[in-house]
């Protein structure tokens, strides 16, 4: 009885036999392959004979063999040098023969490229032994084309107890890459396969051989669906390796490209093989275009770590080459980038993938776009804040031609006005001198939608709902119609397959404790909301308050980080911060630590303009502060000294650095900002095996609904309702601000090109009839106007029909809303800030927790059209009020006795500043020595009143946290290089302290749960 064969070689049988008796392979044997040279000899020359035979006549190697030495030489030469890539693509010139080594995939209605194509030999050998010195040694399967080798395989069984990783190893330890076959360019590529996953190598160097995944991904993860067809990784062999696909991959995908370093100009070469997700979503979008034509729309969702620059150079390169019926189905692709560094790595990707010369340029001024196409560039690069003074030369000429435009960050790159820029050109109506004012009109219209003569593709990893309507794929599900994107590579594949790292993994939130106190005698009313707020920002700006926090990040840098040789002992950190002069205050306060401790490191600051750092003339500038321009913030981060770099609203996009590995954040995140300021941490690098995060300013709540979003695939939970836009007409026509004769009027000045004096006169009336209305009647006329422009800015682009009334209002509102002045909002918190001031500070790092995102897709809502705005009624409440309730948000500890507590807190820095030899250390000693001697003097202290306070002498002596806090308290207060004893404000100045509840007051010690998520010793 026969059994199935469920051994390693079962495996092996089943795919050789698939691609035989399927697809049209040949089953080679070791009497064919020649290990001198790595070729299956026999079918290499056989090749050449059937299609090349008077080349080979010329060279003779049937009758010599030293020709045939001399030709195999040459062409294991070739492949050395340039890689078996090159040479299947351009072939290998021996004199006097030029051979073409593989016939390429045919267009359309050829004939003759078809029949040659047909004469490429694809084989596959079971168990080569390859090797020359050591006989025995066997590869499972190698593939050749035409006799050379192109891809191996080692294939594992898990019914056999082996996986994957095994054939890994096996390649890792077993195959010498000094082999011939295993050489770097000799084969395309290096598979290790089981049953249920796939991973691939494109460059074999020992231990170093750095294999990628190769798997379709499973419920947005890492890994392959089941199948009931027949095994997980069967695509590998009934699709990927058919002659066709593989033969595409060999013509459009696989790629040497060459590297260099800006700074040591030294070339690394590297080999392109597609990830499974890139091939997969470019040949889907390829072939929809194909069946489809052009003039649809297309969102893509990759994730960071996705490579989407390749993604975006790959179907570039091939949208134009698509045909029908003979002629280029797209004249030109626009590719636009919203950002600079990204825009010059897509433009590096795209020259090098291209093997056609001179069919790329780079856009930067305006002519450059007509220029480029009059040139017949087929594929021009921009960026977006160059891209609507570019595409506005494109003229009638050009209005017949096929455009192709991807969009690199599409929720960034396609504003209402940039895309109606884009559109209007493409479509050529744009320059049309000739055309009255209800042609401009439509003009415009046609120009607000995305034009059918262009196909849109839209790559970003965090989808808005804006982006979702405009590019994804509509659908009905329970009577809605939602919208999905078209491919997905997800965040959550992305983490679980390596290529980021995931940034929630090691959180710490940091808490802050702290209380204010009431400076004044009365006690005023102040508006509540407002007031928290200040209050919150008051102390987290405070500089003692920053320098606390600069401290914690320096430890923590130090002790947790550097230490810990994370990265190799190359890792650096950012601090985020939430505004210029926080960033700069944060600048010298970790500057100070870092000199305190004598630390070898240095920091970088970011912060865009001048500031006049406390009032000081010249204004400051990160360029000055660092010593070289901001350009240059990125290659020098790179560098030692330099490990902390401090921004505001600065890096925090498309900054791409592998050795951040730390962040701390000191300013309020939420959605896509936190998304997109966190990610700056993933960025995959060896060594580099987690990230931490210090989270001084949100909660993990906000963060946890932030990233779920775009954990998986993102989809819009219903479309934006047109009919809104007559509900935002119906308000503001109430107020009778303007009429319909107003409109016609302005419209038909504006777009006759008046003067401005024959256009404001209109405009000046009706901000005069809006100055009448009431303040709650001013705010929803406004906000509905606004509401208006912004819905149809966006609801023009996709709406099939156009409006001619609403267009008409979209002018006159443009230009009537700057009039309007913004209704008189009185701030009824003024003034907080002077009655008050900081009692105490302190923070505590919670333990580092793991954040889990919920493992589903996330719906995320349309885009809210016909929201008008009204006056909020502040909540007005006392000082004193305000400030018990903003410290029991921010106290957090009760006392048996907070009374006795209190007044012995209060008393000990007095106590311990009479102390002679802590006075002497003051005096005559450096501020080290002198806290040893107030850490002595409070220990005594300490002794002193434990028969008066036990309950503080027992948190003193067991609770490290309380004992470094009030250590610090002690020294802060009293230290002063007079050595003068320290005498209580109250003595000195009228303050009048709001006598809080006792048990809210002393709310400001804790007990210390390991900080940064790890125990630690006592002091």
């Amino acid at each position: 009885m026969a059994f199935t064969n469920t051994k390693e070689s079962g495996l092996e049988s089943l795919i050789v036999k698939w691609l035989v008796e399927q697809n049209g392979y040949e089953e080679g044997t070791n009497a064919d392959y020649n290990k001198e040279y790595a070729v299956d000899e026999t079918r290499l020359f056989r090749f050449l004979q059937d299609t090349q035979p008077k080349e080979m006549d010329k060279l003779g190697v049937f009758t010599s063999d030293t020709k045939k030495r001399q030709f195999l030489n040459r062409l294991s030469g070739e492949i050395a040098k340039r890689g078996i890539i090159d040479v299947l693509r351009n072939g290998v010139k021996v004199y006097p023969a030029d051979l073409i080594m593989f016939y390429l995939t045919p267009t359309e209605n050829n004939e003759q490229a078809r029949i040659m194509y047909e004469k490429n030999i694809f084989s596959a050998t079971r168990q080569l032994r390859y090797s020359q010195d050591a006989g025995k040694l066997a590869l499972d399967v190698c593939l050749f084309i035409n006799g050379l080798p192109v891809i191996t395989m080692e294939l594992k069984n898990q019914l056999t107890k082996q996986n994957t990783e095994n054939a890994v190893r096996q390649y890792k330890e077993d195959r010498d890459f000094h082999d011939l076959l295993f050489s770097f360019k000799r084969c395309m590529v290096h598979f290790a396969v089981d049953d249920a996953t796939i991973q691939f190598c494109t460059k074999l160097a020992g231990k170093d051989s750095w294999f990628l995944p190769f798997n379709k991904g499973y419920n947005d993860g890492a890994g392959n669906p089941p199948n009931p067809d027949g095994l997980m990784t069967d695509y590998l062999w009934k699709d990927i390796l058919t002659k066709r696909k593989l033969s595409r991959i060999i013509e459009n995908y696989a790629q040497v490209i060459e590297e260099v370093d800006e700074d040591t100009k030294k070339k690394s070469i590297k080999q392109i093989w597609p990830r499974y997700h890139q091939l997969d979503c470019v040949e889907k979008l390829l072939a929809d275009v194909q069946e489809n034509g052009v003039g649809k729309r297309y969102l893509i969702q990759h994730s960071a770590g996705s490579g989407k620059s390749n993604s975006i150079a790959w179907l570039a390169h091939q949208l134009i080459g698509l045909e029908k019926d003979g002629h280029p189905m797209i004249d030109s692709v626009l590719v636009v980038t919203d950002r600079r560094i990204l825009d010059k790595q897509i433009r590096n990707t795209i020259k090098q993938f291209m093997q056609v010369k001179n069919t790329v340029t780079w856009a930067e001024h305006s002519g450059d776009l007509r220029k480029a196409i009059q040139d017949g560039k087929r594929i021009i690069i921009s960026t977006i804040e160059k891209f609507p003074y570019i595409i506005s030369e494109i003229g009638q000429e050009h209005k017949n031609n096929k455009f192709a435009i991807i969009i690199d960050e599409a929720h960034s790159g396609q504003s209402g006005r940039n895309s109606a820029n884009m559109n209007l050109a493409l479509s050529g109506l744009a320059t049309d001198d000739d055309a009255d004012n209800e042609d401009k009109i439509n003009a415009m219209m046609e120009g607000r939608k995305l034009v059918s003569s262009a196909s849109y593709f839209a790559f970003t990893a965090t989808p808005k709902n804006k982006t979702e309507e405009m590019f994804g794929v509509a659908y009905e599900e329970d009577g809605e119609i939602k919208h999905r994107p078209f491919h997905v590579y997800t965040m959550k594949q992305a983490i679980q397959e390596g290529f980021i790292l995931d940034v929630l993994r090691n959180y710490t939130t940091i808490d802050s404790w702290y209380k204010i106190m009431k400076t004044v005698e009365d006690d005023p009313m102040f508006d509540k909301k407002r007031a928290q707020k200040k209050l919150r920002a008051f102390v987290e700006g405070n500089p003692d308050v920053i320098a606390k926090k600069a401290a914690m990040m320096v430890e923590h840098f130090h002790e947790q980080v550097v230490a810990k040789k994370k990265i190799g002992g190359k890792a650096r950190a950012m601090v985020v911060t939430a505004s210029i002069p926080r960033c700069i205050e944060y600048y010298y306060a970790i500057n100070k630590c870092l000199a305190d401790r004598h630390s070898p490191y240095k920091t970088i600051v970011a912060f865009s303009g001048e500031h006049k750092y406390n009032g000081q003339e010249p204004a400051l500038t990160s360029a000055a502060m660092n010593g070289f321009p901001d350009a240059k913030i990125p290659k020098e981060f790179k560098k030692d000294p330099y490990r902390i770099l401090i921004v505001a609203d600065m890096f925090q996009t498309g900054f791409d650095e592998p050795l951040l590995q730390t962040m701390y954040v000191d300013k309020p995140l939420y959605d896509i900002a936190a998304v997109q300021t966190l990610s700056r941490l993933n960025r995959a690098y060896p060594g580099k095996d987690e990230v931490y995060v210090l989270d001084f300013a949100n909660k993990t709540s906000v963060i946890e609904e932030a990233f779920s979003k775009f954990y998986r695939t993102t989809i819009l939970s219903g479309e934006t309702d047109p009919n809104k836009l007559y509900d935002l007409i119906t308000i503001m026509e109430e107020y009778q601000v303007y009429d319909d004769s107003d409109v016609e009027k302005l419209v038909d000045l504006f777009l006759s090109g008046a003067e401005r004096d024959r256009l404001d006169p209109i405009l000046d009336a009706c901000t005069a009839v809006y100055k009448q209305l009431e303040l709650d009647d001013q705010i929803k006329f406004k906000s509905a106007a606004k509401s208006f422009v912004r819905t149809y800015g966006f609801l023009g682009a996709i709406l099939p029909y156009g409006n001619v009334d609403w267009e008409k209002l979209s002018i006159f509102l443009n230009l009537l809303i700057p009039k309007l002045p913004s209704p008189r909002d009185d701030d009824l918190s003024e003034g907080i800030l002077q009655t008050i001031d900081l009692s105490s500070y302190r923070n505590e790092a919670q333990e580092a927790i793991a954040i889990k995102l919920e493992d589903a897709d996330a719906e995320i809502a349309p885009v809210p059209a016909g929201k008008v705005g009204h006056i909020v009624e502040p909540e007005m409440d006392l000082l004193s009020k305000i400030i018990m309730d903003f410290n029991d948000m921010f106290g957090n500890i009760n006392w048996n006795d907070a009374d006795n507590v209190q007044r012995q807190i209060l008393a000990i820095p007095e106590m311990v500043s009479k102390d002679k030899k802590y006075q002497n250390a003051m005096k005559n000693s450096d501020a080290q020595e002198a806290r040893t001697e107030s850490e002595r003097a409070l220990q005594a202290v300490i002794f002193s009143i434990m028969a008066d306070n036990m309950e503080l002498f027992k948190q003193f002596q067991d609770n490290p946290s309380f004992k470094k806090w009030l250590s610090d308290l002690v020294f802060n207060l009293t230290y002063n290089p007079e050595g003068k004893e320290y005498v209580m404000p109250g003595a000195e100045r009228k303050s009048v302290t709001y006598d809080f509840n006792p048990q809210q007051d002393l709310m400001m010690v804790a007990e210390d749960p390991a900080p940064y998520g790890e125990k630690k010793d006592d002091d």
